[in-house]
């Protein structure tokens, strides 16, 4: 059974910083997108927008796709992540909190805009490859929208 999940990444307005959280996770501090998993009954658009408020404070449209990325291991099983392209609309930045975990055990550590060289110099971000393949779709406009399709029930 696959189990989805979402990252959203969200420019300032000038489009040469992303916003990044800091999570804690495997002893660990992970930079990644705002982002997490797709709840029952809520596509990857509104679990985008949700995660992103959850975890940013910021009220955010999605206008985009930049990758579909599937896994399928013995030791993870089938899953999928949607990286989302959002465009911030309201709110106030700020580090949110994680409902699955109560205020002794939140993941959330930092959240803030970053440069592609402040980026750079992270030790552990997620996925590796994100910094040297975000700044090509953003910088090219590509987008995914064209390909993403919904199916909604009638």
């Amino acid at each position: 059974m696959w189990v989805g999940g979402v990252r959203v990444v969200i420019t300032n307005e000038e489009k040469d910083k992303i916003l990044m959280v800091r999570q804690h996770h495997e002893d660990r501090d992970i930079w990644m997108v705002p982002g997490g998993g797709i709840e029952e009954g809520e596509n990857s658009i509104e679990a985008a927008v949700r995660e992103a408020k959850e975890e940013t404070g910021l009220d955010i449209e999605v206008v985009g796709v930049a990758w579909h990325i599937e896994e399928v291991s013995p030791e993870r099983g089938q899953r999928f992540v949607n990286y989302m392209l959002g465009e911030i609309r309201g709110g106030q930045l700020g580090l949110g909190k994680d409902p699955e975990f109560d205020d002794d055990h939140q993941v959330l550590r930092e959240v803030r805009f970053m440069s592609r060289e402040e980026i750079n110099t992270l030790e552990h971000i997620y996925p590796k490859f994100f910094n040297d393949e975000i700044w090509g779709i953003l910088e090219e406009e590509r987008n995914g929208m064209t390909y993403y399709k919904l199916r909604y029930k009638e």
